[in-house]
């Protein structure tokens, strides 16, 4: 068969897997978006971040989610109450809280005015306030193990959920809208974190599954040294290139993570652009790929993995150490 017959021939397929996969979204019913409005206060006034006003900081938002708790209760709703009522725990260290509709939070683990080191989580889809825990989980799981490769250094571990993922099971999830909405808020919430932190702070960006489509969206020029990119669908671009990013970026997906079968390709499907294009873990792309193991798609920070042992190495920049597939 000629050349081009081929390249047209595989178009053609991934053209019509793709259009599976966007009829499987619409049709499908999608009854969690159908959940009533919850109610909670307006997030709190802050003033600007700085290492003297992180205190104020945590204490506001925890006194947030404690009025969100008790509004979902007087509504109610006894999970979303129990969720905010944890959140405004005297342990938590929230530096955003936003507990109406779906929520967003941010939580910081670790001492961040005196860390050098800082990684920042950005989950992919189905994160909420209402999933959050196994969210806090990842970046409780990669802090430990930083504290114990590292006792003597200084980082932290910061969850960021500052946008509206997408839901797995729909047709945001297969293009770039939330990801658009999501990086201006990511690289504002960047510049924040060096108000605290100092420009000299090395922030790694720890971005899993759709998060890799906001990382890839708020990547140009933004101020970290590194950019990790697991269990990625794609970013949005053809290469590492393209990202323009001074940082260095990695990517892994391990052997178990079912996005590993999913077309990494972008084509235009019923007047829009669906997919995310090349894969970030080909030679093609271009990054630095590092051995994840046999991890499944929700494994990637679970203890004793070479995936959380290559992602501490990366936030550590002990870039020598890392173990590559």
């Amino acid at each position: 068969m000629p050349r081009a017959n081929r390249r047209r021939r595989a178009g053609g397929w991934r053209r019509a897997l793709l259009a599976v996969f966007v009829t499987g979204a619409v049709v499908i019913p999608l009854s969690a978006a159908a959940q009533p409005k919850i109610p909670a206060p307006a997030p709190a006034a802050l003033a600007p971040l700085t290492p003297a006003t992180l205190d104020e900081a945590y204490a506001a938002n925890r006194a947030n989610a404690g009025e969100a708790s008790r509004m979902a209760a007087a509504d109610g709703d006894d999970r979303r109450a129990a969720v905010d009522r944890a959140m405004a725990g005297p342990d938590r260290n929230l530096l955003t809280f936003d507990g109406r509709g779906e929520g967003q939070a941010t939580e910081v683990f670790g001492d961040l005015a005196h860390a050098d080191r800082v990684a920042v989580l950005v989950p992919g889809s189905d994160t909420t306030l209402d999933t959050y825990d196994r969210f806090r989980a990842t970046a409780l799981n990669l802090r430990r193990h930083l504290a114990l490769e590292a006792p003597n250094s200084l980082t932290a571990v910061v969850s960021w959920l500052g946008y509206r993922t997408p839901r797995t099971v729909s047709t945001t999830v297969l293009t770039a809208g939330r990801a658009d909405q999501a990086a201006p808020h990511l690289r504002e919430f960047i510049r924040q974190l060096h108000a605290v932190t100092g420009r000299e702070a090395h922030i790694t960006l720890v971005c899993h599954s759709y998060g890799t489509v906001v990382c890839g969206r708020a990547a140009a020029g933004l101020a970290v040294s590194d950019i990790a990119l697991i269990g990625s669908p794609g970013t949005g671009v053809d290469s590492a290139a393209d990202l323009h990013t001074p940082a260095r970026v990695w990517a892994g997906r391990g052997a178990d993570d079912w996005v590993g079968g999913v077309p990494h390709v972008s084509e235009d499907l019923f007047g829009t652009t669906v997919g995310f294009g090349t894969d970030p873990v080909s030679p093609a792309f271009g990054a630095h790929v590092f051995a994840a193991g046999d991890v499944g798609h929700s494994d990637y920070f679970t203890p004793g993995t070479a995936s959380l042992a290559n992602l501490a190495r990366i936030v550590l920049g002990e870039t020598s150490e890392v173990t590559h597939a």
